[in-house]
């Protein structure tokens, strides 16, 4: 119970301190230029400051040094959230390029990794505990000897910052997701009595409600790339510390299921990128946000379904932690199996209507509907190619009022 009570204090703390620090990094930005100017990919139609990461920063620093442990992980993880957020604010202010903002992504998610923050066991269903600390790869200059435990969680925290960073494209989207996803996970860390990863967790969450209150739309300013990486590796070191280092039979399933929505979301971009031969680090309209603009979704109404979305399936993290279908032992309890898989049914069917329905049917009668507004009749042929050309590009082309037809572009570079 008192750990409950830190958490929920360092939640309140990380809150006020972001809410009441990002109007002074607004006029900071607005001082020296850090602004966000509205482009063709951009959802925003004014210039807008993108500096508000740092009151996250400070909230997040702030609130750790009071709430959690002051040892040796503390101060590391504290460390490499301020390189991180320093890489982000570079990155706003000049634009980095990729390789150099990926080496200071490593470099952040080294830190905590050196004091201790790794995935050394971790159970797996009809395998049991699997043991990657124990097996070394290689050694480097400083660090000594590096096991893939150590390797897997520095490109574990690297990419779920670079996983937020991608979603961060809708005012409100990326800090609400961060919200939902890190007090999903400071409930899971707490109960499996993993009490500094829950807090850790909990002024995460509190830092992204902080912010919330000033970027959900339309929004007065962006945390930008100094707030999605923190915010990103912040989740990534939660999960590790909270999750994964336990012997729960489930564990790896609590970080994939409450980041599912952002998972799938960089997964899907990533994989369009590699089919059409594109760097996986360009900008492109092909997030799941773009492509809810696309169909006339407003971007409160973006953010309803895709903060619903991560609600579903981090209520499903939680059904699987708290919900006592099975003792562990391979024996299950039939009722409550049963609640289970309704649970599991009706994320299934939550995620399928998110990403079939939105994307495909309502595109259609979306495509219908803007055809017949213009007074020329649909044709069902033309209406099944654009529907596919968007899909298969990202390209969104506007049909021709005389014709019906959609109008034709040169191929994607």
């Amino acid at each position: 119970m008192p750990e409950t009570l830190d958490a929920l204090f360092a939640f309140a703390a990380a809150a006020a301190i972001a809410w009441l620090l990002v109007p002074v990094a607004e006029a900071f930005a607005w001082r020296i230029g850090a602004i966000d100017l509205p482009s063709e990919r951009s959802l925003h139609v004014v210039p807008t400051p993108r500096l508000s990461g740092i009151a996250i920063l400070i909230a997040v620093c702030a609130s750790g040094a009071i709430f959690l442990p002051w040892d040796d992980q503390t101060r590391a993880i504290l460390l490499g959230a301020i390189v991180i957020a320093m890489v982000g604010m570079v990155d706003d202010l000049f634009d980095l390029p990729p390789l150099v903002k990926l080496l200071g992504q490593i470099a952040a998610a080294v830190i905590p990794v050196t004091a201790g923050v790794t995935v050394d066991v971790f159970t797996l269903p009809f395998v049991g505990g699997v043991d990657p600390g124990g097996t070394e790869l290689f050694k480097l200059p400083l660090v000594g000897h590096v096991d893939l435990g150590e390797l897997g969680t520095v490109i574990g925290i690297v990419a779920m910052a670079n996983v937020v960073n991608l979603i961060d494209g809708v005012d409100g989207l990326a800090s609400g997701v961060c919200l939902i996803s890190a007090a999903t996970l400071a409930i899971i860390a707490l109960s499996l009595e993993r009490n500094p990863a829950g807090i850790l967790a909990a002024i995460t969450a509190g830092g992204a409600l902080g912010f919330l209150r000033h970027g959900f739309p339309p929004a007065s300013s962006f945390m930008g790339d100094t707030g999605s990486n923190l915010l990103g590796y912040l989740l990534g070191v939660a999960a590790v510390q909270g999750a994964l280092k336990t012997n729960a039979v489930v564990a790896l399933a609590f970080p994939m299921l409450v980041l599912a929505v952002p998972i799938l979301d960089t997964g899907f971009v990533v994989a369009k990128r590699l089919k059409y031969r594109r760097p996986i680090y360009e900008a492109d309209a092909w997030h799941f946000h773009h492509r809810m603009a696309n169909i006339g979704f407003s971007q409160r109404r973006t953010l309803a379904y895709l903060y619903g979305w991560t609600m579903v399936m981090a209520g499903v993290a939680l059904a699987l932690r708290f919900v006592p279908y099975s003792d562990d032992r391979g024996n299950f309890d039939p009722l409550w199996t049963a609640v289970m898989i309704a649970i599991l049914v009706f994320a299934v069917g939550a995620s399928f209507y998110v990403i079939y329905v939105l994307e495909i049917l309502k595109l259609r009668r979306f495509r219908f509907r803007q055809v017949a507004a213009t007074g020329a009749p649909p044709v069902l042929d033309a209406v099944d190619r654009e529907v596919e050309h968007e899909l298969e590009t990202g390209e969104f082309r506007e049909p021709n009022p005389e014709t019906g037809e959609f109008e034709q572009v040169d191929p994607p570079a």
